[in-house]
């Protein structure tokens, strides 16, 4: 009995591989030892080594690897008890390079927050200051810098402006009944002409009146291209270099309260006390209206100047202008068809042919 219990611990005790082939106790003793120091020594591929074998094969060998250099390497199983070695540099090299980049965009994020922030708050800031300026000067509690000689050539020109306006749109309403009173001499000119021919016992009669509609409705076409030429160009002196100008003004309307502004905070920080944290706020305030100084007065000149140029280039264009207009309808009312053609010939004004307004067929098309 105890000799069948030592055959059956002894048959119990011999080892069996992944593939069912026994081993002898030698290499048992050779491969544990292995493993030993193994995980003593740790993950030091100078000093271990790589055992690989084979799904339902009867061989296995022993790989050293003391002529690897490098980090230790971990070896992954797979469902068939392959091993393989994960290649983790790409992958970490990649990981650095996506967290790298990562990186950078969420700093480049950052900055563009923090500068559109700072952006907001000096808008609100001097939006602030403006405002409560505004209002002081509303109430009459606020003090505003005044130049008196400009102000009253500003004045002036939005006056003009004003005037000019009116010129104009009734130089359009002109344009436009003289042109609907041309159409209907054309058209009464035909209606005669085919008058003329239909009635012999009015024949003269109809011929002479139909050639006096269509010699005036000549004429008002010459007209016509005359005042379209004087409404052009008092479009152009009031919406283009008026409203320039008067552009220029608003910006220095705004730089002159922004300018009283940053004055009125100085001054009133020059009147609290004078400690380390107010006198570094009385030198950044200094700071501020000093800039502000500058804009004002650079654009203080700037419509200085342009009221200069404007008022000289109103006079040129308007002599030019009246004398167009008064010599055109002159010779009309005059029936003075020569020196009708005459004054735009003068001027270098060209009238368009009959029908140059309407396109053509292939932009109808």
């Amino acid at each position: 009995m105890a000799e069948s219990m030592m055959s059956k611990a002894a048959t119990m005790e011999i080892p069996i591989n992944s593939n069912g082939d026994s081993r002898n106790l030698a290499e048992e003793d050779s491969l544990e030892q292995d493993l030993q120091q193994v995980m003593v020594s740790g993950p030091n591929l100078n000093e271990t080594s790589i055992v690989s074998g084979g799904y339902g094969g009867t061989t296995e060998g022993i790989i050293p690897t003391s002529s690897i250099k490098g980090p230790a390497i971990r070896l992954n199983t797979d469902f068939l008890g392959n091993r393989h070695i994960p290649n983790e540099g790409q992958g970490s090299n990649m990981h650095h390079t996506s967290s790298n980049s990562s990186m950078t965009a969420e700093e480049a994020t950052r900055g563009v927050a923090v500068e559109k922030f700072d952006i907001m708050k000096k808008w609100g800031l001097n939006t602030y200051k403006c405002t409560k300026q505004m209002i002081s000067e509303r109430f009459g509690r606020g003090s505003r810098t005044v130049d008196l000689e400009l102000e009253a050539q500003i004045e002036v020109l939005r006056e003009t402006k004003r005037k000019y306006e009116s010129v104009l749109n009734l130089a359009r309403a002109l344009t436009n009944h003289f042109y609907s009173m041309v159409q209907t001499q054309q058209a009464l000119g035909d209606t005669f002409a085919d008058l003329s021919q239909k009635s012999p016992e009015l024949r003269d009669e109809f011929g002479y009146n139909a050639e006096t509609q269509k010699l005036l409705c000549k004429n008002g076409e010459t007209l016509l291209g005359a005042i379209n030429f004087f409404v052009s160009s008092i479009n152009t002196l009031v919406n283009k270099t008026m409203e320039d100008t008067l552009t220029t003004i608003k910006m220095y309307e705004n730089a002159r309260l922004e300018f009283d502004a940053y004055r009125a905070d100085l001054e009133e920080l020059n009147l609290g006390p004078r400690d380390a944290v107010t006198m570094a706020r009385i030198e950044a305030a200094q700071q501020q209206y000093q800039i502000h100084k500058d804009k004002y007065e650079r654009l203080r000149n700037d419509v200085t100047i342009k009221l200069k140029f404007l008022e000289e280039n109103k006079v040129k264009v308007m002599h030019k202008q009246l004398l167009l207009f008064h010599n055109a309808i002159s010779a009309y009312f005059a029936g003075n068809q020569q020196q009708l053609e005459q004054t735009l010939k003068q001027f270098n004004i060209k009238l368009k042919p009959p029908g140059a307004d309407k396109p053509s067929w292939l932009e109808e098309q």
